[in-house]
């Protein structure tokens, strides 16, 4: 990926990593002028935003509260690495996941 896309992109990228709120901005600052830096970790980030709002309505409530804790800092942990990811510029994977993520969210 050529180093203008990822610099133009970079902000918006990081701004995606910080809560839903993060999210909505990056996608409105994207959705203009589409940054295929930006988008891949929209859709990471979005990806990450459902699997932890599921695991809050579905594994904590009604599974096991240990399980919930252990997905929980799974996915912390997944955050970091993406959030790294868009601090360093790179189009990084999040592990597991992230390239299901990059074929669900393929039309953001």
């Amino acid at each position: 990926m050529e180093s203008q896309t990822i610099n133009e992109g970079k902000t918006a990228a990081i701004i995606s990593y910080f809560l839903v709120v993060g999210l909505i901005i990056a996608f409105i600052m994207n959705y203009n002028k589409r940054n295929s830096f930006t988008s891949f970790h929209i859709k990471q980030m979005i990806g990450l935003s459902i699997a932890y709002s599921l695991n809050g309505w579905i594994v904590f409530p009604f599974i096991d509260k240990t399980a919930a804790a252990i997905i929980t800092i799974i996915l912390f942990i997944l955050w970091v690495i993406g959030l790294i990811g868009a601090i360093r510029g790179q189009k990084k994977l999040v592990p597991v996941v992230g390239e299901k993520f990059q074929i669900w969210f393929k039309n953001i």
